[in-house]
């Protein structure tokens, strides 16, 4: 005699329901986190391979620009006055610029009236310029034997600030920052165009930015004028450029089609046949001076 399978009570029937269907839910969400895991991995994947073709063709930049501004052929040598260059390097489209040092405004060797006319040039009112020329003579030079220094630290303290001038030559570009009276706006503004390492009191006129071409004392507004248009007629032939140095700080920009991009900013030092052809005497990655 058969027997027929016992049958759960209703009741009973409707918690297993239940259970199965939570189960189920369970797993649907831990698939479902599984899923969005393994796609925001493969995002950050993809993110990360564009960023790094992105500086490798920004580096790729630098390079091309290290032996193009020592390329012997004239009509291939890149001209170290800011104008740009662009070029086309593993999907990659590589702006790069090169400035030639002694065209900037250097904080070691600049005349008083070359760091008023700077910041005069930045927009700082002519008293204002000339207080924070005398800042910058009083960071880079030793304090005087008669006690002048003292008044200088004194005017750091009542500033708030726990230093005072370093009494010697600035050992970088981002150290003026520290300099009483200069403001971050005013800084961002005047940082690429200032330099440690042109040894120059004045800025060379043939590659000068416009903002360390406005510092030279002297000139007019005639003279600038003709300077930039001279520049504009010359810009196509880089044997016109007349003193591209041995020192230059070079941008390379370089943006892929999705709109990745990388920045690399490096100042160096030519060394034509030497068995090191360049030294770096600054490296920066991103935009941020």
């Amino acid at each position: 005699m058969m027997h027929r399978p016992r049958r759960l009570p209703a009741s009973q029937r409707g918690v297993a329901l239940l259970l199965v269907l939570w189960a189920c839910t369970l797993l649907a969400i831990l698939l479902g986190g599984y899923a969005a895991l393994a796609r925001t991995e493969g995002l950050q994947a993809r993110y990360q391979f564009a960023q790094t073709q992105a500086h490798y063709a920004a580096e790729a930049g630098l390079m091309r620009a290290l032996y193009a501004l020592q390329d012997p052929q004239p009509r291939q040598h890149w001209a170290g006055d800011g104008r740009p260059y662009v070029f086309s390097y593993d999907h990659a489209t590589v702006v790069v610029r090169a400035i030639d040092e002694s065209g900037k405004v250097d904080l070691n060797a600049a005349s008083p009236e070359v760091l008023r006319g700077l910041f005069q040039a930045a927009g700082l009112k002519a008293a204002a310029a000339q207080a924070l020329a005398g800042h910058v003579l009083d960071w880079r030079n030793p304090p005087a034997p008669d006690g002048e220094g003292a008044g200088s630290r004194a005017a750091y303290k009542a500033a708030g600030r726990d230093y005072g001038p370093r009494g010697g030559p600035f050992a970088s570009i981002e150290e003026l920052q520290m300099v009483l009276g200069m403001t971050p706006a005013l800084y961002r503004q005047v940082a690429p165009v200032v330099t440690v390492w042109a040894g120059t009191a004045s800025p060379d006129p043939n590659t000068a930015p416009p903002l360390a071409l406005a510092a030279i004392p002297g000139i007019t507004p005639e003279q600038l004028n003709e300077i930039r248009a001279a520049r504009q007629r010359n810009a196509a032939d880089p044997r016109l450029v007349l003193n591209n140095g041995t020192t230059h700080s070079i941008r390379s920009e370089a943006t892929l089609a999705d709109g990745t991009r990388a920045i690399l900013r490096a100042t160096v030092r030519l060394q034509a046949g030497q068995a090191q052809p360049y030294m770096v005497l600054r490296w920066q990655e991103g935009e941020a001076e």
